[in-house]
């Protein structure tokens, strides 16, 4: 063949070889309800796994808890011993990117002929934002009352000076700023959040971190290091939701 003719086929097929190695987050599942009884069934099904993110918290397939001892907490009591499905990267946080949130759309009335907007909104009316609602690889099992807490505050590291706005939950060393709508996660945590949210940050062009949480999460990524169950647990999940994880492929591969 021509040398001419060879490069300009190199060039040509340069788009689908870019298109085909662009990461992807999840394509297969749109429903979050359904996400949550995966997580029950087919992910987290080994007990000594069985443990919420924040907390260590162990839980049983019936989704009741076993609080850690010491743990308390002034707010939400009614949720404490229930297992709840943690948006690591919070719902609104990457919903607000869709107009459906934001502004409502037709489709969003109800049967009283009042429209709505927000998350339900956008989970009724938008295919991409319930496919990132429902991605197996941000969500976590944590105890209700700390999920609750958590609301959509961003992670930070806050200042070790007490503070009359701080909510903290005895043993479990996860810290609210009520003042700043800041969250502090206990170290067990940290890796885990920081490698999720670079996750959603390498696969879904509609997110994207700031500058600030960029660099907290390329910190705690080297600082807190990939587990083992960590990657088991991606495995399970690419194998159910059809996807790989880049930044877990990137850190597993020396893990045995």
């Amino acid at each position: 063949m021509n040398p001419t003719k060879i490069i300009l086929l190199s060039v040509a097929l340069l788009p689908t070889l870019a298109l085909a190695q662009t990461p992807q987050g999840n394509t297969t599942n749109q429903s979050f309800s359904k996400a949550k009884k995966i997580m029950q069934q087919q992910i987290y099904t080994n007990p000594a796994d069985m443990k919420t993110i924040y907390c260590g918290a162990d839980f049983n397939n019936k989704k009741y808890i076993t609080l850690p001892s010491g743990f308390t907490t002034d707010v939400y009591k009614k949720r404490t011993k229930r297992w709840e499905a943690e948006h690591v990267v919070p719902a609104e946080n990457f919903g607000r990117a869709f107009s459906e949130w934001r502004d409502g759309a037709k489709v969003c009335v109800d049967n009283k002929g009042k429209a709505f907007k927000g998350r339900k909104c956008a989970e009724k009316a938008n295919k991409e934002y319930r496919l990132m609602q429902s991605d197996l690889y941000n969500l976590y099992p944590a105890i209700g009352a700390v999920n609750a807490a958590r609301q959509n505050y961003n992670y930070v590291m806050l200042p070790k000076t007490a503070s009359k706005d701080y909510r903290s939950f005895g043993s479990c060393d996860m810290i609210i700023d009520k003042k700043d709508h800041d969250a502090q996660p206990p170290e067990r945590a940290r890796g885990v959040i920081a490698r999720t949210y670079m996750y959603f940050d390498a696969v879904y062009p509609s997110y994207k971190m700031s500058r600030q949480q960029r660099q907290l999460m390329s910190a705690w990524d080297k600082q807190y290091p990939v587990s083992k169950w960590e990657c088991e647990r991606a495995a399970k999940i690419q194998k159910i939701q059809g996807n790989i994880d880049p930044i877990l492929a990137s850190r597993c591969k020396n893990i045995g």
